[in-house]
């Protein structure tokens, strides 16, 4: 088809782009390069087959806004196809004749799913476009206050629109293409909108054709030869990158689990992350792989409460700033700290460490984890941090607990009640671990209290630590200030591993994502559970009986029994088993919206915002009509019955444990 001058502009043009191409991949290789520790090499082939069925079949993106999404897959499907029939027009440009994998019945499947993916790409890229158009300041905004990168308002919107016109044109102009190309052989049943489209050029001179195919020709796979060295500075690289986070992260038990800092290491100079190349490799991957849609921001806590936090600014402004001095980087030049152009410091201490950010990626971008990271900079090598973080510190290293209680008031909460300490059952078959808020706070020592009736209700051989139990250091570590998390759990461990509990039941969320997740980095590996998963075994195994009471209930996932480690079942389960009716909120299971006590929210006031986190969610609770509110965590109980307070309502907030107990048969 190509004529020899074509053919040879052709090739030039291609070496030319590949080159400009090689450049572009080659810094950005050395700039991750620059990044901490290493990407995860593990099962390779699982993690391949896993990133395949994610970008095959979208479902990371389509569990949100549904109907954009779809139109978003049609164009990922179509575009990623459209890599071989690039190649194969590219080959029937060159040689006269021949046609890209036959006439037989394989190529005309090929044919097939080139008109239908050809169509699915132009209808999905004029729709996202226009929703673009439309709602893009409301979907796609920042609020004042937000540290954003200069250039990026702008900068994405136009990215966006090159990149779609660029789509709508490479795509268009192959589908053109391949009409006039029928409009001479003939209507083929296997292009059915090409050959619905060819009947236009009927009549049309056959030089004109001629030179129409021609200038399609370059049009579809010129435009890619112009389009590649953008490309890789556009936000469109995240088709490659995106793969690529799920093929490389770093394996973890769970999206909040963080990298252990070994402070006997003399030779650590760096904790934590004050500027770009302190995050790690994976952390320098989610900047290209950030498709800047917003989702982050739609569900972060802190942002819909109107705080200057937004998870998806911190990405761009990452990419942005990348953009702008990545060839010095690359170059080993030092970065900028991250608090001058990436996050703010209020933004940084917002954080409610939810992991609804992570969840939510549907390129599996962990922007919590570089805020975390960057608490750990400010605490450990600048020792900034909130006041008010102060108390709770001192309580976890003088008292063991945030809430500076004396080790013998641990076991105050069990008096008047039968719980036998290790010391008293030396090898029960479950360990129960209290936890501070239980143990210490008087609206969450109904809980436990509760529990413990159950547990002698169901005759269960059990014991807890009494006052051997220490604060497990989550608030701590989420803080930043992992010497005094290091130091809790290097101890904790020391001694569970000499106590060798068969099973720990937790009655709270933190305590079992530290023990369950990032004890074993400390050389803790135990079997854990919640004591909702507790509560559930032995409602079903018919050790608890129960009168039904029927009840109108709603339950509140917390985020680290759902997000974090993906209970959300048995609590449900346990309540339907006391008669009640549980209903759902409109933020539930993965999609939940955070009480704002976690990432040491819980001890310190709010950022400065338009409303409190546990406002919003009780608001939402309330709007369901219910008589009560469910709750599985001791720091959600705290914080929605504060909520129920404020809002002078009578709807009573309960833990699981507590409508367990409360059902139980007389005698």
């Amino acid at each position: 088809m190509l004529t020899l001058i074509e053919k040879i502009i052709f090739v030039l043009l291609a070496l030319a782009s590949a080159y400009a191409a090689y450049r572009s991949a080659d810094r950005i290789i050395r700039i991750i390069k620059r990044g901490a520790g290493r990407l995860g090499a593990d099962n390779l082939i699982g993690r391949a087959a896993n990133a395949t069925l994610i970008a095959v079949t979208q479902r990371t993106v389509l569990k949100k806004r549904f109907l954009p999404s779809l139109a978003h897959a049609f164009v990922v499907w179509g575009f990623t196809y459209y890599l071989l029939v690039n190649v194969g027009d590219g080959l029937q440009g060159f040689f006269s004749g021949f046609v890209f994998l036959g006439e037989g019945l394989i190529g005309d499947l090929y044919r097939l799913l080139a008109d239908l993916l050809s169509v699915g790409v132009l209808v999905g890229m004029a729709a996202l476009l226009a929703r673009r158009l439309v709602v893009g300041p409301k979907v796609f905004g920042y609020r004042e206050g937000v540290k954003l990168h200069p250039k990026a308002l702008n900068g994405i919107k136009r990215d966006s629109l090159i990149v779609g016109f660029f789509i709508l044109f490479h795509v268009g102009c192959r589908f053109v293409g391949e009409s006039l190309h029928l409009s001479e052989t003939g209507a083929d049943a296997w292009q059915p909108f090409a050959s619905a489209l060819s009947v236009v050029w009927a009549g049309t001179p056959p030089s004109l054709v001629t030179f129409l195919e021609h200038a399609a020709f370059w049009g579809a796979l010129g435009s890619i030869l112009l389009f590649v060295p953008y490309f890789i500075q556009s936000k469109h690289i995240h088709i490659f990158f995106a793969a690529l986070n799920y093929l490389l992260k770093p394996k973890r038990l769970s999206i909040g689990e963080l990298a252990k800092i070994d402070f006997e290491d003399q030779s650590i100079e760096q904790f934590g992350a004050t500027r770009l190349e302190h995050l790690g490799r994976s952390q320098l991957v989610d900047a290209y792989a950030c498709i800047m849609c917003n989702r982050c921001q739609d569900v972060c806590p802190a942002y819909q409460t109107g705080k200057a936090l937004s998870p998806s600014a911190l990405e761009i402004n990452k990419r942005y700033w990348l953009n702008e001095h990545g060839a010095e980087f690359a170059a080993g030049k030092e970065s900028a700290p991250l608090l001058e152009f990436a996050i703010s410091a209020e933004a940084v201490w917002a954080c409610t460490s939810c992991g609804a950010c992570v969840e939510v990626c549907p390129v599996g971008n962990e922007p919590m984890r570089d805020i975390l990271e960057i608490r750990r900079s400010l605490v450990l090598m600048d020792n900034e941090f909130p006041a008010q973080w102060q108390q709770a510190f001192k309580g976890m290293e003088r008292a063991a607990n945030p809430w500076n209680i004396t080790a013998d008031s641990r076991m105050d909460w069990a008096k008047g009640l039968s719980v036998p300490t290790i010391e008293q059952n030396a090898e029960p078959e479950l360990l129960w671990w209290v936890g501070c808020a239980p143990s210490t706070d008087a609206r969450a020592q109904k809980t436990a209290q509760a529990f413990a009736k159950v547990l002698n209700a169901a005759g269960v051989n059990y014991a807890v630590l009494g006052k051997m139990e220490r604060c497990t250091g989550d608030s701590a570590r989420r803080a930043g200030n992992e010497a005094l998390f290091f130091e809790l759990a290097t101890g904790n461990v020391e001694m569970l591993n000499e106590v060798k509990p068969k099973r720990i039941v937790t009655t709270c969320p933190h305590c079992l994502h530290t023990l369950k997740n990032e004890y074993p980095a400390f050389g803790g590996n135990y079997d854990v559970i919640h004591h909702t998963e507790l509560l559930d075994e032995l409602l079903a195994a018919g050790k608890v009986q129960t009168d039904s009471k029927p009840s109108n209930v709603v339950f509140h996932d917390p985020c680290y029994l759902g997000r974090h480690n993906s209970v959300y079942d048995a609590p449900r389960s346990a309540l339907a088993k006391t008669g009640a009716s549980v209903s759902e909120l409109p933020r539930a299971r993965s999609n939940s919206f955070c009480c704002g006590a976690g990432g040491a929210q819980m001890w310190k006031e709010e950022e400065h915002g338009a409303e409190h986190v546990n406002e919003n969610r009780f608001k939402e609770a309330m709007a369901t009509g219910k008589d009560m509110l469910a709750v599985g965590c001791p720091f959600c109980m705290v914080m929605m019955t504060d909520a129920a307070r404020a809002e002078k309502s009578e709807m009573q907030v309960k833990d699981v444990a507590e409508i367990v107990a409360e059902s139980l048969k007389a005698g």
